[in-house]
Parts: structure tokens; C-alpha cells; sequence
């Protein structure tokens, strides 16, 4: 049974000296308690909420993390984790870092009484969680890092800025989710390949005047979605923060395991290889193809299940 924990951090001052007024850590337990513990880390759009219950369809990571799955709530005790600033402080314009998000994750394990055996993260949360093994080391045995180098792509920085400026112009016009919406249609295009969209759509017109296209009507509603579950304040702040993340991989000495989807255009190969090399302590790069770049982890399922599932293995 799944079980909600909230910790009271109270008036959380961030390394930019930007304060998160009464904030709480919000996490979500799954699987058997006394089990391996494994954090679970998502993007920007994840919450606590990886399983519930371990039921496939029902979490966000829940085809991999389930009963029996290979992340296995059957032997496992795992943990999901809501990023900072929560989502009701969207009065808040704060400037927050993956330090700031790995301190959090430490009072997190500090809470739950034991260092984690693993702590697993994609994109952002692999951010996060090379955050927490360079400047929190005694609070994990085991990290895997899905999606996510020791820095930014620069090309990435670049589309993320676009986007920060269209969610602003949105605000400055009173239309805050016009612009996340936007945002997200272009965020979109990065996080997927061009080939999946030549394979995918045949830009069958769907409207006149202007003439809309088959990939426009689903960019248009993968930003309806996003809009109507993010606030504007809370998507510059985490929008920024992995534009600002850098770690030093010479000081992680945590066992790591890399994964890498060779067509992710936000965390690319070469810079994978290189946090392979550069990394203190023992390392892998697991690579696999995909037609979904940046978005693999949320897709191939099937390319990433049994690494995962050696990679729990090795836990007990």
C-alpha cells in the first residue's frame, strides 16, 4: 500500500539566497517497507506519484516500477519525490539549483532513517541525483542516472531560454497559459526526434484559415496538458535550474550506472561518455536506440527493463 510522507522544512533558504517560505517535502512510499530503499526521480512534469500501488497505468514510471516489474514493489521499498517549489507556492519567482533540490532530497533520507540503497533519476531527477552523490555522498549506496550529464547541452539552454521568455511575455499579458502552452509545444520538439515526427504525422491539414497540420493539433494538445497541471512561476524556476546545474564528476564516488537513449538531443552522447570517464567512482554507460530522444525514459520500457532489473538485482 502506498503511503504519503511530508516533511516540514520551514523557511528553506536556497544557494542563490532566495527563501521557499514554509516549505514541505512531499514524498510517496511503495512496495515493502523493511526492502532496498530506491528514490525515484522524474522531469520537471513528474511527481511523488511513480506507482501508485504499482499498478501499470495508474504512476508515471508505474510500467517499471511495479509488482514483479523491474523495479519490484514485490522486494523493494521504493520512494517518489515532488520537486521544489511545490505547487501550491506559485506566488513564488524564485532561483532554485540542483544543490537546492539535493538538500532536500538528503533531509528526505535523513527522515526516512537510513541511506538509500539506490536513488534513480531521469532528466531532471538525474540532475538532482548527481546533485545529492557529489554534495550528500553518505546518503546513497547506488546511483543510475537516466537522460542527464553533468551539465547542460548548450543548444539546450538555448530553446529552454526561448521558452522562459514566451512564458513571460504570456504573464506580462495576463495570459499565463497561452505561454506555458506554447512553451511546451516547442519543448516538445526537442524532446522527441525529427525522424519520430517524419514516421508519425503526413501533415494531413486539419483546419483552414490559418491551415493547421496533424503535428500541430498534437503539439497543440500535448500543451493543453501540460498547461493545465504546471504554473507559470513554478516552470521558470525548474526551467532555469537545469539550465544552471553543473556538478564536478571527479567528486562522485557513488557506483553509477549511466543510461542513454543515442538520439537524446538534450543530454547527448558525447557528454554521457564523458561523465562515464570523468566520474570518481565505478561507472557504466547502458546505451540503446530510440525514436523518442530525450523522452526514451518515458517510453522504451522494454529497452530499459532489464538493466533495471539487474541493476535492482544487485541491491539486495
Amino acid at each position: 500500500m502506498a503511503r504519503d510522507i511530508e516533511i516540514n522544512l520551514g523557511d528553506f533558504t536556497l544557494e542563490r539566497g532566495n527563501i521557499l517560505k514554509d516549505d514541505v517535502v512531499r514524498a510517496r512510499r511503495y512496495g515493502q517497507e523493511g526492502g532496498p530503499l530506491v528514490i525515484v526521480l522524474g522531469g520537471i512534469s513528474a511527481t511523488r506519484f511513480v506507482a501508485d500501488n504499482g499498478f501499470v497505468g495508474a504512476g508515471w514510471w508505474s510500467p517499471l516500477v511495479r509488482a514483479a516489474g523491474p523495479i519490484d514493489l514485490n522486494q523493494l521499498c521504493v520512494v517518489g519525490y515532488d520537486f521544489a517549489p511545490n505547487s501550491d507556492a506559485e506566488d513564488q519567482a524564485v532561483t532554485i539549483t540542483t544543490s537546492d533540490q539535493a538538500r532536500r532530497i538528503a533531509a528526505l533520507i535523513e527522515h526516512l532513517g537510513r541511506p538509500a540503497d539506490a536513488v534513480i533519476g531521469s532528466s531532471y531527477g538525474g540532475m538532482g541525483a548527481l546533485a545529492l552523490a557529489q554534495n550528500h555522498p553518505e546518503t546513497l549506496k547506488n546511483l543510475c542516472v537516466i537522460g542527464a550529464g553533468h551539465r547542460p547541452y548548450p543548444i539546450g539552454v538555448g530553446w529552454r531560454g526561448i521558452q522562459r521568455r514566451i512564458v513571460r511575455l504570456g504573464m506580462a499579458a495576463g495570459r499565463p497559459k497561452e505561454g506555458l502552452k506554447l512553451a511546451r509545444e516547442l519543448a516538445m520538439t526537442t524532446y522527441r526526434t525529427p525522424e519520430e515526427f517524419a514516421d508519425r504525422f503526413n501533415l494531413q491539414e486539419t483546419q483552414h484559415s490559418p491551415s493547421a497540420f496533424d503535428i500541430c493539433s498534437y503539439l497543440g494538445s500535448r500543451g493543453d496538458d501540460f498547461a493545465a497541471s504546471m504554473d507559470a512561476q513554478r516552470f521558470l524556476a525548474m526551467s532555469e535550474s537545469i539550465d544552471l546545474h553543473r556538478v564536478e564528476p571527479e567528486r562522485i564516488s557513488t557506483p553509477t550506472l549511466l543510461m542513454s537513449a543515442i538520439s537524446d538531443q538534450l543530454a547527448p552522447l558525447p557528454d554521457m561518455r564523458e561523465l562515464r570517464d570523468r566520474l570518481a567512482g565505478p561507472s557504466e554507460l547502458f546505451t540503446f536506440t530510440s525514436l523518442f530522444g530525450h523522452d526514451a525514459f518515458l517510453k522504451e520500457y522494454d529497452a530499459m527493463g532489464p538493466r533495471l532489473a539487474s541493476f535492482c538485482e544487485g541491491l539486495a
